[in-house]
């Protein structure tokens, strides 16, 4: 693994990773950032891979056009996805390789502090994404389990893949209040840019303006979630939790307060009511 000096000069680091990553801070500066982030647990990762592997990704995704992908058009979400990770090309099952290895696992629980962090080699919901010209992902909270393995989801990686993307083409990612009612980040879809969050109950995102872009591009990227094993007390699964940003602000505190005093599946069954 390689980090970047203040000089701009990438400096060996002894690691299982070899020279796979490259960062430009030290992994306690990343580590304290991530947790430190507001609105919630994030970090952002310029050219952490190297531009050959990134610009192979984009040449093998499929076209719109191919049978390759599920499109998921409805109220809040239109978006491609790739239908399965068998449609992978070298440079895909490469990444997904890197991603999935034990080697890379340590280092996102060095990371995010979260252990025992496990792969989803299925890439349930993961793998190529694309949004095309008018397309949008309202703010919302991520589903929070694999529902084949049961697996709860706890980080979601995001490697972008679009070149001399402006910032008036839109497709930022937008980071909310624990509430729902407010954005408090907002990242551009870079190439080669990655974007690791961590997974919870108020961690609302998304993509709310439709994309802006020329109709002969999308926003693209390499989406892959990464899971533990569920807790004794169980999970109530759920799917996406849209915000409604016109409703009025609850308090926080007394949110937190439920939070910790409620059992887990009754109080993931009172997010799903208030979905509702």
């Amino acid at each position: 693994m390689s980090q970047v000096n203040e000089s701009g000069q990438a400096t060996k680091i002894e690691s299982p990773l070899g020279d796979a990553i490259t960062l430009r801070e030290t992994m306690e500066r990343l580590g304290a950032a991530f947790r430190a982030a507001k609105p919630f647990p994030h970090v952002v990762l310029d050219n952490m891979f190297t531009d050959s592997l990134v610009d192979g990704l984009v040449e093998e995704m499929p076209p719109v056009t191919d049978d390759h992908w599920v499109h998921h058009d409805h109220e809040h979400e239109e978006k491609y996805g790739q239908r399965s990770a068998l449609d992978l090309g070298r440079c895909g099952f490469r990444l997904t390789a890197l991603l999935h290895s034990p080697a890379f696992l340590y280092f996102l629980s060095d990371l995010t502090g979260i252990g025992q962090l496990l792969p989803d080699p299925y890439l349930q919901g993961g793998g190529y994404s694309l949004m095309p010209q008018g397309a949008k992902f309202d703010v919302h909270v991520d589903r929070n389990t694999a529902y084949e393995t049961g697996l709860v989801r706890r980080l979601a990686f995001i490697l972008y893949l679009n070149k001399s993307w402006k910032p008036e083409y839109g497709g930022q990612l937008e980071l909310w209040n624990a509430d729902g009612t407010r954005s408090e980040a907002a990242i551009e879809p870079q190439f080669n840019r990655t974007v690791i969050f961590e997974i919870d109950e108020d961690n609302y995102h998304g993509v709310p303006n439709p994309i802006a872009a020329p109709s002969a591009r999308s926003r693209n990227s390499f989406l892959v979630y990464f899971h533990t094993a569920a807790s004794g007390q169980g999970v109530s699964a759920h799917s996406s939790i849209y915000a409604r940003p016109g409703s009025q602000p609850k308090q926080p505190a007394l949110r937190r307060l439920i939070k910790d005093v409620v059992p887990p599946i009754l109080f993931r069954n009172l997010q799903k009511l208030r979905a509702t």
